[in-house]
């Protein structure tokens, strides 16, 4: 039942997440459904390439599909001053795919029986993959390689489910959750990771 819930959820909160990136981007109705569809699956399907798995078995997930395109429609129909708000609710649909997104693939990886660096890598690729092809379709700097703590979250879900800490459904859904949680608190906060910049002479 986890597996259904949180791919709904995933699907449903990128597709809004790429819709309203292709709006502030001004592109015309074909963009917005191109980059929302491309936002909810991406991250799937660059996870299915690397775990040998058909990219094609995407296709199979019609009722996903539809999901994404309702949420897309309903969204390009909002009223624009209520899409003004991206900056203040929309890096919470964010939040909620990464989380939901990253338990799904590492759930996706463990049913495999993959190793635990693999199921890490499936919750971090299908966590954040999506994000990334959305924001180098825009032509953004991808968010999950410049902005707070993002993707660390989606590994560490994937760890403790690799390790089988978290397999019961209900504490699959504390993690959502919890992961959601922390990504929020660490945009809110602005946490961040150590970096160095390099500054040419």
């Amino acid at each position: 039942m986890a597996w259904e819930v949180l791919s709904a959820i995933g699907t449903i909160a990128f597709a809004i997440s790429g819709a309203i990136i292709a709006m502030e981007e001004e592109y015309d109705i074909f963009g917005v459904y191109l980059l929302g569809v491309v936002t909810a699956f991406g991250g799937g399907a660059v996870r299915n390439l690397l775990i040998g798995v058909p990219v094609s078995n995407l296709w199979e997930q019609e009722m996903m599909f539809q999901l994404a395109l309702v949420s897309i429609t309903l969204v390009f129909l909002f009223p624009h001053r209520l899409l003004g708000q991206w900056n203040r609710w929309g890096h919470f649909f964010d939040a909620i795919g990464l989380s939901a997104f990253a338990v799904q693939g590492a759930l996706f990886a463990v049913e495999l029986d993959l190793p635990v660096y693999a199921v890490v890598v499936a919750a971090v690729l299908t966590g954040s993959g999506g994000g990334i092809i959305r924001d180098m379709l825009a032509g953004r700097k991808p968010l999950v390689l410049k902005a707070e703590i993002y993707a660390v979250w989606a590994a560490m879900a994937g760890l403790l489910i690799s390790v089988d800490i978290i397999r019961n459904d209900f504490y699959l859904y504390v993690l959502f959750a919890a992961i959601t949680g922390l990504r929020i608190l660490s945009y809110t906060y602005k946490w961040r990771l150590p970096s160095r910049k390099i500054t040419a002479f």
